[in-house]
Order: C-alpha cells, then structure tokens, then sequence
C-alpha cells in the first residue's frame, strides 16, 4: 500500500490549506484524437483574467503564493508553477501542446489558476510525504542532469527514494515525471486560500471530466485532504 501523507510540519506552517489528490490508470498517452486542437490556446486567454493588474505580484492568487513562499526557505526565484503559467499567458507567451496528459492539466491550471502536479506513479517509491526538508536530500529537476539538494527548512514533497518536488510547487523531479510513455498517475493540486474552496472543488472536478471527455479515463477517487483528513492512498 503506498499512500501521500501531508506530516504535522507542513500543516504547522499551512493549516489551512487544502490539497485534491486524485489517480489516473491506464492512459493513453499518445492518443489526443479527443483533445479538442483548441484546448491550450483557449486556457491561455482564459488564465489572463486571473492576472489583469501589474505588476504581477499585485494579483491575488500571485500574492497569496508569494506570501506563502515567503514562510519557508526557498531557492532564491523559486515561484510556484502557478505563477509562471498565468505570467506566461498574461505576456501572450502561453503554454503550448507538449502531450495529452500535460494539455490537459495545464488547461485547467490556466483556467482555474491552482498548481497541478502529475508524477508517474509507477515511478514513485514508497509514500510520498508534503513535508519540510532537514536539509541536503537529493533532488534531480526535469530538463537537467545536475543533482541539487533542498535546503533545511524547505518544503518538499518526497517519496522514499529522494526529493519528487522542490520549493513546494516548484520544481518536478525528472525521475518521477510524466511521458509519453506513461500509463498510471497520481495529481495532487493545492489551494491555500480559503475563500477559494469552491473553485478549487470545480477545478478538481474539471480535471475529472477531461480525462474522463478527453482520454476515456473515469476517475473516481478525488479526495480532499487537509490538517484532519492528511492521507490518501493512491495504490494498494
């Protein structure tokens, strides 16, 4: 059984924050004949609503991550995947079709503005834990050879073989990351402003109803976790 447990030291820095977590089997990762050839250019104009004051860091979903990485210790830069979409959109330098599984996350990390992370699942090893680095555990980001290692205080999601996500929504982990080739996932997309619960439940809901419209996938265990409910198991 493999679960993502959110630890106690996470929940001491964000008790508020809410996290969907929901799995995806047996995808075809090559098949986009159903994603509508639309789908990313449409997402792109509709993430720009979210992001219509400058500087970017004036708008409340930028700000409200902005406030949150400033409670951690973070690589200098470091900005939550979010807020590199919706500035991408606002700039008319959108995101484009990388492969079905990513258009379709993204579509709905635009539209919605929430991070969404999809990891291979039959690359994880052990549990995964959202939790705060004790400092130098291993981390080898997409796109680059060169390990790094996270910093004492540092929020990461990790499994038990080494670091899966840097500075919380950061940065995802070649080892564990989604490809053509991938069949099984595991998504997890966080809220940390509580006034946005409703449209954290729709963008959840959403990215249900793609895959299921989209890649002929029915997800059926999307689950809410928080400080009282803090586990999820994503394979038996």
């Amino acid at each position: 059984m493999q679960k993502i447990i959110i630890d106690k030291e996470f929940w001491d820095i964000f008790p508020e924050v809410e996290i969907a977590v929901m799995t995806a089997h047996d995808v075809n990762n090559h098949d986009d004949s159903h994603v509508p050839d639309d789908l990313i250019q449409n997402a792109n104009e509709i993430a720009k609503k979210w992001v219509p004051d400058d500087p970017i860091s004036a708008n409340p979903v930028v700000k409200a991550w902005r406030d949150a990485y400033r409670k951690f210790k973070t690589k200098k830069g470091a900005r939550n995947a979010v807020e590199n979409l919706l500035k991408r959109a606002k700039n008319n330098k959108g995101v484009g079709n990388i492969n079905p599984i990513v258009d379709v996350y993204n579509s709905v990390s635009l539209e919605y503005a929430f991070p969404i992370a999809a990891e291979d699942l039959d690359k994880l090893v052990g549990d995964v834990h959202l939790t705060v680095a004790k400092g130098g555990e291993k981390f080898t980001p997409i796109g680059e050879d060169e390990i790094e290692e996270a910093l004492p205080g540092e929020v990461v999601y990790r499994d038990d073989q080494d670091i899966i996500s840097r500075c919380w929504a950061w940065r995802d982990s070649a080892r564990v990351a989604d490809t053509d080739d991938t069949k099984n996932l595991l998504f997890y997309m966080e809220n940390i402003q509580p006034d946005r619960k409703a449209d954290h439940l729709a963008a959840a809901d959403a990215l249900k109803t793609r895959f299921h419209d989209y890649l002929g996938i029915d997800i059926n265990d999307v689950t809410i976790l928080s400080r009282d409910n803090p586990e999820f198991v994503f394979a038996d």
